[in-house]
């Protein structure tokens, strides 16, 4: 049964997004949240090679009040690189609209952004964070909500050593504002 357990929270953890709490997979798993963080630690402990296991190249780390399943940071350049190789096609209107409140607003949460673009940005989060032009960058303390910046290859990309290069958005919109009141 805790083999199965087990099983259950990789299947979970492996498509989930966002964190997710020890209480919302004891929930959805009909658990006992004391099971449900054994079966966690367990895991943790078979994902980084503890008592005679492969160590995995992924982890569970628990980050925002949760639990994800990463690349563990030795592979992250590997798995970056073959990303980065894969996803060579441009990026789509939303993408680059998502792309530039995050640019200019960061850290941002997916919310915020979402807000902004009065549209859901999940998705193409997802395909921003794939293609290694946006990161996670640390929590909001008032909520957990993951917080997102852009990355080094963005400014690569872009041909520019810095955000401060880019134009200021007064000059791209008529009012100069519309949710960019703290731009920097």
């Amino acid at each position: 049964m805790e083999a199965e357990l087990e099983r259950q929270l990789e299947a979970i953890l492996m498509v989930a997004d966002e964190p997710q709490s020890v209480v919302s997979l004891a929930t959805v798993l009909e658990r006992p949240v004391t099971e449900v963080k054994a079966a966690i630690a367990r895991l943790v402990a078979d994902f980084d090679g503890v008592a005679g296991t492969v160590q995995r190249g992924f982890e569970l780390r628990e980050v925002g009040g949760g639990w994800r399943i990463y690349v563990r940071e030795s592979y992250d350049e590997l798995v970056r690189d073959v990303v980065l190789s894969q996803n060579s096609t441009k990026l789509s209107q939303p993408a680059l609209e998502t792309l530039a409140v995050i640019a200019y607003k960061q850290p941002v949460t997916r919310s915020q952004v979402s807000g902004i673009r009065a549209v859901n940005v999940d998705t193409v989060i997802r395909t921003l964070v794939g293609r290694g032009l946006i990161t996670e960058v640390g929590t909001e303390p008032e909520t957990g909500a993951i917080l997102y910046g852009t990355t080094d290859l963005l400014l690569t990309n872009l041909g520019v050593d810095s955000l401060d290069q880019l134009p200021p958005v007064s000059e791209l919109l008529d009012d100069g504002s519309a949710g960019f009141d703290d731009v920097h």
